[in-house]
């Protein structure tokens, strides 16, 4: 059974409003979660112009550490949180020894 990190849409038509689930990785976006994290307003305040989030971090850490999975766009949000650690920009590539053996001769 994999648990993802996920969002959950709420809201109304052209006003989203998000929240925050751990759920079952096959469930549906909006069926029932196993534990509601926080919540997630994409569009920004009118007055403050910034985007709200709301976030359980205790709660969260303890479901990354069992093994949960978050999906990309919670995984964005966790990392400008601090949650997770940013991930590096340019991933290392795997170069083959043979090409690692020639140029090192170089």
């Amino acid at each position: 059974m994999v648990v993802r990190i996920r969002f959950a849409r709420h809201g109304v038509r052209n006003r989203p409003f998000y929240h925050i689930v751990a759920m079952v990785g096959r469930s549906r976006r909006d069926g029932k979660p196993l534990e509601k994290l926080g919540t997630y307003d994409p569009l920004p305040d009118k007055k403050e112009e910034a985007k709200h989030i709301s976030l359980d971090f205790a709660r969260t850490k303890y479901w990354l550490g069992v093994g949960a999975q978050p999906s990309d766009a919670v995984r964005f949000l966790l990392e400008r949180a601090g949650v997770l650690p940013p991930r590096p920009l340019y991933p290392k590539v795997k170069r083959s020894p043979h090409l690692a053996r020639k140029e090192e001769s170089e």
